[in-house]
């Protein structure tokens, strides 16, 4: 097997750690990657989108974006982010993985890959048409919603007062179509009840890419309350486990690769250890300087609905601990995916329980999702 990655990294923590990371094919559910969405800001600067993955760790990401948090057609804005990202993987020399097998190929030639993701369908705007267009682009991994209720709503977001008894008409129609197509649907932001009408929708696995536990709060008082309402309970869970879904464990709330440890622990004593997934929700690269939180009026919620990103502050001009993949915490100096493997060994997980929760999980969802 070709081993690309041991080097420094396992000096730092150890040569087992190393191995492991080598062994298994570490997957972020869910990574924002910050790239133009705006004529305005095109072409954008350049990013090192490989050597930031390399140094990581991770084998593969869900390279995500969202549109809701810039005035304006967010359809136009969809589409530039998709050239954005063209762009970006064409200077990086990456290609997009449209199928597991394709992500298995990259780890072996030790080549970092990404799943193109989305998080929220404003871009939709009603039009079911779109998303079989976003598909011929490239699109695998399809958040349903996000932070701000779409123009043509697909269903309640957690953190939005409940307007539409969980699931809309056009939301079940969307996950139909994405099962029909071949994308993995990811359930991140959706209520209880969404939730559940979802899983009566869709034939094919679901994912909550990035979320927590409601019993995991950390020692960050701040932070819990501003994250609680993000959490899922043990309930919602159990329901997308019991499908055959898995859940993303995120970063926040966690002060330490001990503490994330035990939160992935935490919820693996809840639904088992084939459904748990890694889903930081922060970003590889350097982030933008973007305004937190969705424009007024522009997609039928009130301003800054959802609020600003952990460990944003205002007029920020460098990311804080905790938005970054590999500054998720205070004084970490190896790659991301060397310290989660690190800390779950520490606490009793086994190799092949990492495999599973670093990877394996989130490749079995994305077979049964493209074996049409």
């Amino acid at each position: 097997m070709f081993r690309p990655r041991l080097g420094w990294a396992a000096n730092a923590i150890g040569s087992r750690v190393g191995d492991i990371v080598v062994k298994t094919i570490g997957i972020d559910t869910h990574n924002h990657i910050d790239v133009p969405l705006t004529a305005a800001e095109m072409p954008g600067p350049d990013i090192d989108l490989k050597g930031e993955m390399k140094r990581s760790g991770l084998a593969a990401i869900c390279m995500t974006f969202a549109t809701d948090y810039q005035p304006g057609d967010a359809y136009d804005r969809f589409l530039k982010g998709l050239a954005s990202m063209d762009r970006q993987l064409k200077s990086n020399n990456m290609k997009r993985s449209l199928t597991p097998d394709d992500i298995r190929k990259a780890h072996l030639s030790g080549q970092p890959t990404v799943i193109q993701s989305v998080e929220g369908a404003h871009f939709l705007q009603g039009h079911l048409e779109r998303v079989e267009e976003a598909y011929n682009r490239g699109l695998r991994h399809f958040g349903l919603l996000h932070d701000s209720d779409a123009t043509l709503p697909l269903g309640d977001v957690y953190t939005n007062p409940p307007r539409y008894g969980g699931l809309t008409a056009f939301g079940a129609s969307v996950i139909k179509e994405c099962n029909r197509l071949g994308m993995v649907v990811d359930l991140a932001h959706a209520s209880l009840q969404t939730t559940q009408a979802a899983l009566k929708a869709t034939n094919r696995p679901v994912i909550i890419s990035h979320t927590g536990l409601d019993t995991q709060l950390g020692i960050d008082p701040r932070m819990a309350q501003m994250m609680r309402p993000r959490l899922i309970s043990k309930e919602q869970a159990k329901i997308v486990a019991d499908a055959g879904g898995a859940v993303g464990v995120w970063t926040h709330l966690s002060g330490t690769p001990l503490e994330y440890a035990h939160n992935i622990r935490a919820l693996v004593d809840v639904i088992g250890v084939d459904h748990v997934c890694i889903g930081t929700d922060t970003k590889l690269t350097q982030p933008s300087l973007r305004p937190a939180g969705p424009p007024p009026g522009d997609h039928g919620g009130p301003a800054g609905q959802g609020g600003p990103p952990p460990g944003f502050r205002p007029g920020q001009q460098h990311p804080q601990v905790g938005e970054r993949t590999k500054l998720a915490w205070e004084d970490q100096t190896a790659g991301f995916y060397y310290v989660v493997v690190d800390a779950m060994l520490k606490i009793g997980f086994t190799p092949d329980e990492i495999g599973k929760i670093g990877g394996a999980n989130y490749l079995r969802i994305f077979a049964a999702a493209v074996n049409k």
